[in-house]
């Protein structure tokens, strides 16, 4: 039997990717300020998501300043894919705001300000991809949402699916014939917590 990599933390502390200079600006003020972004390995697997599946509309639940955004505006940038972003404060939207115009994607990106819940009532869809970071007590409530904006064969990725709040989205997506899932206890290096739980789930009714 092949043997596992010593220390596999540190080792894979060292395989996270690389990121501009406008990213690094963004997880330095995360630290600084204490906001909640995915960090760099969640990045990149959102960008990743959104490549391989070719999502030409993707919306966003929590946009803080735009980290996450950014990753998936770019994973659907080949296919001139857009990306619906909602984000609770003025305050943090208008940061996001500056930082799309930064990184060259306002023009790909619209971000909406109020409520995730009460906004998504207003959406028709659908929608390729969903990415869902909001205050986990929202999730159960959101998901509902989720299966009438996302296309049937359309991608739900959850964050924080360890915490707490997060609980009974979990069961109820886990049991639910409309969607099938798995769910990822995952070393995050640079997210918050590094570890923690991701959900993948595709609609499949």
């Amino acid at each position: 039997m092949s043997k596992m990599i010593p220390d596999l933390e540190n080792y894979f502390r060292g395989l996270v990717p690389s990121r501009d200079e406008l990213l690094l600006e963004l997880e330095k003020e995360a630290v600084q300020e204490n906001i909640p972004i995915v960090g760099p390995v969640v990045g990149e697997l959102l960008f990743i998501l959104a490549r391989v599946s070719a999502a030409q509309q993707i919306l966003e639940l929590g946009t803080a300043t735009g980290y996450s955004t950014i990753y998936l505006a770019r994973g659907c940038a080949a296919v001139q894919g857009r990306v619906l972003t909602l984000e609770h404060e003025d305050r943090m939207a208008q940061r996001a705001r500056l930082n799309f115009a930064r990184a060259g994607l306002d023009r790909q990106i619209e971000i909406r300000v109020g409520d995730a819940i009460s906004l998504m009532t207003a959406l028709t869809g659908p929608f390729d991809l969903i990415f869902m970071d909001i205050d986990k007590e929202g999730y159960l409530k959101a998901l509902a949402h989720c299966q009438r904006l996302l296309k049937v064969g359309g991608l739900l990725v959850t964050d924080n699916v360890g915490f707490q709040g997060a609980y009974n989205f979990n069961q109820e997506l886990f049991s639910h014939p409309h969607w099938r899932s798995v769910q990822l206890l995952s070393f995050l290096p640079q997210h918050a917590p590094e570890t923690d739980g991701l959900s993948l789930a595709v609609r499949i009714k």
